[in-house]
């Protein structure tokens, strides 16, 4: 499964604020696109959603920028994903049908349902906070490593 740009964004600058929420500090939008290395038009787009869906705090002024408290980083993948590109991704037909279900499902609907059952659990397996631990220890990171 393939996450729009949108979403892989999002999920991308939410575990980088809470990286820096760990450390007491809000960053800005500049600051969030060269830490995943992303378009600064494209993210402030991004962040106004994520804001506005309540997946991350902001606060404006001196002092000012982008933070994940408890109530924030407790969240899940799922709830980005939602913010950003709605419930159809998990809820829809794969088809478009709007009358496909368990008792009257479309060609790929088992399949689907399988596979976006699977989806559904890895989205909700981990907190926010629990992927930001795994970017602070050096476990995973957030922007590709330039080898010269």
């Amino acid at each position: 499964m393939l996450f729009s740009k949108s979403l892989q964004y999002a999920i991308k600058a939410v575990i980088f604020i809470q990286t820096k929420s760990n450390l007491g500090e809000k960053p800005g939008a500049v600051e969030i696109c060269q830490g995943i290395d992303a378009p600064k038009a494209f993210i402030a787009k991004i962040l106004q959603t994520l804001v506005k869906e309540h997946i991350i705090g902001s606060n404006k002024g001196p002092g000012g920028g982008f933070f994940l408290d408890d109530y924030h980083s407790n969240k899940t993948l799922k709830n980005i994903l939602v913010a950003i590109d709605g419930p159809s991704i998990i809820k829809g037909c794969a088809l478009g049908l709007p009358t496909c279900s368990d008792l009257n499902p479309c060609p790929l609907h088992n399949q689907i349902k399988l596979v976006r059952e699977e989806t559904i659990n890895m989205l909700e397996s981990k907190t926010i906070k629990e992927f930001g631990k795994e970017v602070e220890e050096g476990e995973t990171i957030l922007q590709r490593e330039l080898k010269f």
